[in-house]
């Protein structure tokens, strides 16, 4: 079974995103095995330059990065759900069966994240909070694996 990591800056505070992501790794866990993890988000303090904090940010989330890095950054590449779909039946069947999405913080990634990444992804050209990213991404792992399967759920 594929293992899918989300990697994510920062902690779901707001109820229906947590609630969300729950829904979907509910889901989700027919057709792979899929961990979120947390790495804390580097505190804001006068005089420190953002590119250090993406910078230990991106630290983080390499440290817990497996497998295939897929970055999710503005400026990726888009897919469509079927294209996406695509993708990861494709590491699959090039016998990579870990993948892990990081998603950065409010500032975005750091660039030594996106120079790790095997493959970078946008989630379109509108900005989203990075806390909505994380139920995105889970969302449009399920609606992947719906697309693989044949199940009605992708329209």
């Amino acid at each position: 079974m594929l293992k899918c990591n989300i990697i994510s800056v920062g902690t779901l505070k707001e109820g229906y995103f947590q609630a969300a992501v729950e829904e979907y790794l509910k889901r989700l866990s027919r057709f792979a095995l899929v961990k979120v993890t947390e790495v804390a988000e580097e505190r804001e303090r006068k005089g420190i330059p953002v590119a250090l904090i993406i910078e230990k940010e991106g630290e983080r989330l390499l440290s817990c990065a497996k497998g295939v890095i897929i970055a999710l950054d503005k400026e990726g590449q888009t897919l469509s759900s079927e294209d996406f779909s695509r993708l990861l039946g494709k590491l699959a069947s090039e016998g990579k069966s870990e993948t892990s999405f990081l998603i950065g913080g409010s500032y975005g990634l750091s660039p030594l994240v996106k120079d790790r990444a095997d493959i970078i992804l946008s989630l379109g050209k509108l900005t989203y909070p990075h806390q909505l990213a994380r139920v995105i991404i889970a969302e449009q792992l399920y609606r992947a694996f719906t697309i693989k399967e044949n199940i009605i759920y992708h329209k």
